[in-house]
């Protein structure tokens, strides 16, 4: 009897401390501070003394292109190389494709420059939408720690800010959300996602919205991002056109949104020279144009070597 009794007694405390723990635990989960999760970050990149000595980054790596969706659906095998000096950053993909050589976009700590990337001398969906939100670029966030112009590496200078959004459910997984306003204006939404455990931020979303606008004596007014059609190279400052439409077509537009949202993936850390970074990178680009049609692509990059402080030529960062 006295053997059942204790039996009872330890089911009791079983079930009864989860339930005590597990408010502790939701709790301290939603009372990290926006500092914390940046000290944390910082840590888990490497000591404040290596992060300052890495003044230039060589990432490479082997690159899968795939349209999943608005286009023929095959995948396209090449190579990925970002090249990083403190504040200039250049993010270069090639594929042995005519219809796609891939992407060269460069930022020299102020300009940007992205080149065409077919044999028409167009620029891609993609490519376009980080020209003309260029803020991507300026402010280092394109490739993550992966690059020296990474912005949490440098508060101070870049002057964000941020914001703690709280814990976020993505994939299954809780991450903490931070948002991310640049000090110059802008129009894409940019969020950044790191995991409670280690710091490691492994993801960056960025998402733009456009409806038309209808003005007075009823034009219609664009807004910060034309049309990314699939020939489309757009030069920032002719972006502002209007036109004269009827009633019933100025409804039918403000009844629709263009989309666009890039999704930067983060995985497999490793530490070399000190330093804790991705070796596994994912871009993946989706355009929702208002006539319905859905462009998807994804850029699947693993690393085969990241090296440190090596002398970089400056050409590899000259915007023509």
């Amino acid at each position: 009897m006295l053997k059942l009794r204790f039996v009872r007694a330890a089911l009791s405390v079983a079930i009864i401390l989860p339930c005590l723990a597990s408010p502790r635990l939701s709790s301290a989960a939603t009372e990290v501070k926006l500092e914390d999760i940046l000290a944390g970050h910082l840590a888990s990149i490497g000591d404040a003394a290596t992060r300052a000595a890495a003044k230039s980054r060589v990432f490479e790596g082997t690159t899968q292109f795939k349209v999943v969706a608005g286009g023929a659906g095959k995948s396209t095998d090449g190579q990925t190389v970002i090249v990083s000096e403190e504040h200039k950053v250049q993010l270069m993909m090639k594929f042995p494709n005519s219809n796609y050589h891939g992407e060269r976009i460069i930022c020299d700590g102020n300009k940007v420059g992205v080149a065409t990337a077919t044999d028409a001398q167009n620029r891609s969906n993609f490519g376009t939408f980080v020209y003309i939100q260029d803020i991507i670029l300026r402010d280092g966030l394109l490739g993550g720690e992966l690059s020296t112009a990474w912005p949490l590496l440098d508060i101070d200078q870049r002057k964000p800010k941020l914001s703690y959004e709280g814990l976020k459910t993505i994939d299954g997984k809780q991450l903490y959300e931070v948002r991310y306003k640049p000090k110059k204006g802008q129009d894409v939404e940019i969020r950044l996602y790191f995991e409670p455990e280690s710091f490691h931020h492994v993801l960056t979303v960025y998402t733009l919205s456009i409806r038309a606008q209808l003005g007075k004596g009823g034009e219609v007014n664009s807004l910060a991002v034309p049309e990314l059609s699939s020939g489309g190279q757009v030069d920032r400052p002719t972006m502002a056109i209007q036109g004269t439409v009827s009633a019933d077509a100025a409804q039918a537009s403000n009844q629709q949104e263009t989309r666009y949202r890039v999704e930067e993936r983060f995985s497999e850390f490793k530490t070399a020279d000190g330093l804790t970074l991705p070796n596994h990178y994912t871009i993946h680009f989706t355009q929702e144009l208002q006539g319905g049609k859905t462009t998807v692509l994804d850029w699947d990059t693993s690393a085969t070597r990241i090296i440190e402080n090596i002398s970089v030529d400056a050409k590899n960062f000259q915007v023509k």
